[in-house]
Parts: C-alpha cells; structure tokens; sequence
C-alpha cells in the first residue's frame, strides 16, 4: 500500500525532532489550557470567595473527571486505530474511520450530557459535598453538562488531528477557546456578577467556539484526509477497534477519578480550607500533570503510525528518547514549582491559609513526579502499538486499587493530610516498576497491528 506523506508523516526523518516538533504544540496548548484554568481559580478565588473556589473545583470537578473523562480517555482508541491507518497509507480507510470517530463520540456526548442534567444532586450528595457549597457545585455541573456534548466532539476531533501528525491546529484552536473563556469569564463574573454561574457558561461558550474550528479544519481536509457528512456513521470494523483500544483507556481514566473521588471524600473531612487547597494544588502543579500527558500523547500517536507502517526500529528509538525527554521536563517544572509555589499561590488567591496548605500540599507531591515518568511513557508506547488491557490491569492495581486500600486502611488510622498525600507517592513509585517489567519482558512487541484485525 503506497505511503501517504506530508509534513504529518512521523515515519521518517529525525526520531528525537520529528517528536519534538510534535510534541511541542501539544505541551504549549496544555500548558495555556492550565494557566486558563489557573485564571479560573483566580477569578473565582478573589471575586467570588474561597466557598466558590470549593463548588468549581472540588466535588463537581471530581464528578466530570469521572463522567467526562471516562469518554474522552476512549479518544485514545480511535487515535490509535486512525494513527495506524495513516503509517499504513490507506486513504479510504482513513476517511471512513474519522467519520466513525466523530459520529460515535457526539452520539455519547448527547446521552451523557442529559444523564449529568439529571444527575448531578445525587452525585454530589454521594460526594458529601460540605452543604456550604454544595448550591454552587449543582449550578456549576448543571451548567457544564449542557456543553457536554462538544466537550466530546473537541476532544475527539483534536486526538484525530494528532493522530494524523497535526498538533499545532488543535494548540492554535484551544489558544482561541481559552482567550475567549478568559474575556469571558471577566465579563460574566465581573461586570455581570454571575459568579459561578458565568464561569461556567464561559466554559461551555469556548468549548462551542474551539468545536466549530476543529470542525471546519477537519471537514476542509487535505489531500490525505477530509471528514465527510457521508462517513458521519457508525461502522462495525471500525468502531469494533476503536472500542477494543478505547474502552481500556476510558476504564482507565476512570478508575483514577473514582479513586481521586473516594480521596476528595476523604479532603472533604478535613474542612473547606483544605478543598480550597486541594483545588488549588491541582491548578498549580495541573501545569506538570498537562505537559506530561501531552509527552504522552505525542507518543502515542508516533509509535501508532509507525507501527502501522511496521517500522519497529523507530519504535524503540520513541521509547528511549520519549523517556529521556520527559525526565528532562520534570526536572525543570518541578524545580520551578517549588522555587516560585508561593508567589503564584499569593496571586491566584489573598487567603493566606490557603496559599500555606497549597504549598505543603505541593511539597509533598512535586518532588516526587520523576516517579511518574516511567507511567506516562511506557503506557503510552503500550497503548499506541495496540496493547491496551495489560496496561489498565497494571495501572489500575498499582494506582487505584492501591489509593482505596490505602485510604481505608493507613488514612483511616491517621486521618492526616500527609497520609493522604503520601499515597500518591508510593502508588506512582510501585507501578512504575510493574509497568518497566512489563515494557522489558517484551510481548506487546509481537501483538498484531490494529490493520491485522
């Protein structure tokens, strides 16, 4: 089958460039993604009060990390199988595939968006949510789960782009989408006072306009690629891949949410000031956690094309330089966090309570991240060659089941922030090595391709 190429082909050339280059844009838009989120909290924190910085950010954020992230971690299937394609160099294929992406990605973002609708009192009740934000939190979720249903299709359409080696549109439309939740969210919550309520609509208001700018991109093509109202159908090849890839992730993800949401129920015992700084922390140290995953992501989508292109040299390479890389970037951001955690923190909020269990909260975590790396990367290049179960049964073990063992057992005896946090520590360090064993044992390597199916 005759090659497509294009400055998308992530095939050939330079391995540690061409995944430079890719992963780049990702880790910009990440990184704007958080300093938004990081406005966000400023906004909310200094003009609306710490008691909405808890509604935004604690419960409700656990519930859509649950719900929400479940689906979009299932964008990785379809990345895979479309990344796959394209090393492989069948057009046709290809465009039918990202129809069934995008088709099938609406269709859930509609059904999940009403059961949210329906939902969200139970859910943040199941939470136990402190009363005294608990009003927020419903408005705020109710809200967000109204623009659901593009949250599905952005997030689905920027893995399609990735996958086919274009990372800088979906960097320069979430660039877009962010400025306006900014202007925005100033708007609504300061000239209007719709507190909670505008920051949400913000959210749902970009998320709109970044929806509409894939769109356009995708339907206006190229020569390798067009999306089709002809393809916007599901098909059973492959929306069969897809879900075979794509569910392990979305389990995946899931299993980290629940188990972050039986961890927040444990913050929400710990009083208001502490879901404000657990909030915060994750607006703060969320800049690792973003560039991290867009590494992630750049390999993954490296490692689909070029093992539907069979070229297994170029794969190893990935691994090597991906891992070297992404210790080198968590080196620099952790360093920065811990030398200016402070400073930002005064500028995010004027509580000083909080800015305090902020920053011991970060001195806890932060140091550690290197910990992770091995995670990240390795199930990454698992899940791009078309591995995806194994990885979920190490990650979930090493990850999740360990932080609920952990927080009915060593947190139930101590009840301290420190022993909530250290769980995350040692979770990171035990699945690292299960997943190092694994990658070095080698049978993944031998797993037929997506297109052998």
């Amino acid at each position: 089958m005759r090659q497509l190429s294009g400055q998308n082909d992530l095939t050939s050339g330079s391995v540690w460039k061409k995944l430079l280059v890719f992963f780049l844009p990702i880790a910009a838009g990440t990184i704007i993604q958080q300093l938004y989120n990081a406005v966000d909290g400023l906004i909310v924190g200094r003009f609306v009060g710490t008691g909405a910085l808890a509604a935004v950010g604690g419960s409700s954020a656990q519930i859509i990390n649950v719900l929400v992230g479940f689906f979009v971690a299932m964008t990785a299937g379809a990345s895979v199988v479309i990344g796959q394609i394209f090393g492989a160099g069948r057009r046709e294929d290809l465009n039918s595939a990202i129809g069934n992406a995008v088709a099938a990605l609406a269709l859930v973002g509609v059904l999940l968006g009403a059961f949210g609708l329906l939902a969200s009192p139970a859910l943040l009740q199941l939470m136990q949510t402190p009363p005294e934000t608990m009003e927020g939190a419903e408005l705020y979720l109710r809200i967000y789960f109204l623009g659901v249903p593009f949250v599905m299709v952005l997030n689905m359409e920027s893995s399609i782009l990735r996958a086919l080696g274009d990372s800088f549109h979906p960097f320069l439309y979430m660039v877009a989408g962010c400025l306006m939740n900014i202007l925005l969210d100033l708007l609504f919550v300061l000239a209007f006072g719709w507190g909670v309520a505008g920051v949400a609509v913000a959210t749902v208001a970009a998320q709109v306009l970044n929806t509409a700018l894939l769109t356009v991109r995708l339907m206006r093509g190229g020569e390798v690629y067009r999306l089709r109202l002809r393809d916007l159908r599901l098909k059973g090849v492959y929306l069969r891949n897809m879900l075979r890839l794509g569910i392990p992730s979305g389990l995946q993800s899931s299993m980290y949410s629940v188990s972050n949401m039986i961890i927040q129920v444990a913050v929400n015992s710990l009083g208001t000031v502490v879901v404000a700084s657990w909030a915060m922390s994750g607006k703060t140290d969320g800049i690792y956690w973003a560039v991290s995953n867009a590494m992630g992501a750049a390999v993954t989508s490296f490692i689909a094309q070029n093992r539907g292109a069979g070229k297994t040299d170029r794969v190893k390479q990935c691994v090597r330089q991906g891992m070297t890389m992404d210790f080198g970037v968590t080196v620099a951001i952790s360093a920065f966090l811990m030398l200016l955690g402070i400073p930002m923190l005064r500028i995010l909020t004027p509580d000083e309570a909080v800015v305090e269990k902020t920053y011991e909260i970060m001195s806890y975590f932060v140091p550690f991240y290197f910990t992770w790396v091995p995670v990240e990367i390795l199930s990454a290049v698992l899940r791009g060659a078309g591995d995806a179960v194994y990885p979920v049964v190490i990650v979930g073990t090493g990850i999740c089941l360990f932080r609920v063992i952990w927080i009915v057992t060593v947190f139930a005896s101590f009840g301290t922030l420190f022993s909530l946090c250290l769980s995350y520590v040692v979770s990171w360090t035990i699945t690292s090595i299960a997943l190092i064993l694994y990658y070095r044992k080698g049978g993944w390597m031998n797993r037929h391709r997506i297109l052998d199916h």
